[in-house]
């Protein structure tokens, strides 16, 4: 399924939930990430389900951060999809501007912020993170996480390529590691899927200038109901011209 559409101007937003936390540490699934994999798909897509549930295979591997970014711009097909975000149809967008196409489309993955596949190809998506790796700065910025007192503190490193990569802005997104859903109108009437590491919260965190910085954020701005994970990802750019990742970390919170 391929649209071009007007899109509404991003808002920062965060979550409202509090959850209770004394000391731990959140411990990065892999110290090093080879790849941030985000998948554009949409519960009113037939085509869909296949990648869906790549996502969810992906995010067994702990040196891919996969993530499922639910759109909007089917909603008036039949059925409002129930996790989507008109933010995440802006950063698609967004990235289509950057690469100077006009492929918009579900299901579509952007790997490392720098390639675009069908989020059904398999094939693609590994060969697209095997390519996007050999790309000045990427997930070259080591990225980590610790909780601590109601509080999650984040550090960036410099990154480990020297002084080619030099700024970036740092967000955070709340997760949702598995939401089963079940859809009852549209081309997926009827079924029942399952949306894996889907983000439900989107927030910056500061800017990255190339050396050592470190940041802090409430939990109670990342926490909400059903969030039970962490990404934070340093990504070349800004929010309306995103560019390539740098660098992330993916942490379960509970």
């Amino acid at each position: 399924m391929t649209a071009m559409m007007a899109y509404n101007r991003i808002s920062r937003w965060s979550g409202a939930l509090g959850v209770c936390a004394i000391v731990a540490i959140i411990r990065p699934a892999h110290a090093d990430p080879r790849a941030v994999v985000e998948l554009f798909t949409s519960q009113g897509c037939s085509s869909c389900p296949p990648a869906d549930r790549i996502i969810g295979e992906l995010a067994k591997d702990p040196s891919i951060i996969a993530l499922s970014m639910p759109i909007d711009y089917w909603d008036y097909l039949g059925w409002k999809d129930t996790l989507a975000d008109s933010r995440f149809s802006a950063r698609q967008k967004a990235y289509s501007q950057m690469r100077g196409d006009r492929e918009v489309y579900t299901p579509q993955v952007v790997v490392n912020g720098s390639a675009q596949v069908i989020g059904s190809d398999r094939a693609s998506i590994e060969r697209a993170m095997g390519d996007t790796e050999k790309l000045k700065g990427v997930m070259s910025v080591p990225v980590s996480m610790t909780l601590a007192e109601k509080q999650i503190n984040i550090s960036v490193a410099a990154s480990s390529k020297g002084p080619a990569v030099a700024h970036g802005e740092v967000w955070i997104c709340s997760i949702s590691k598995a939401v089963p859903i079940s859809i009852g109108r549209g081309e997926n009437s009827g079924r029942q899927i399952t949306y894996y590491n889907v983000v439900r919260n989107l927030l910056k965190v500061g800017d990255w200038n190339g050396s050592p910085g470190s940041w802090t954020v409430p939990l109670e701005n990342v926490s909400r109901e059903g969030v039970d994970a962490a990404v934070v990802y340093v990504q070349d750019g800004n929010r309306d011209r995103p560019g390539a990742m740098l660098g992330a970390a993916y942490s379960s919170l509970r």
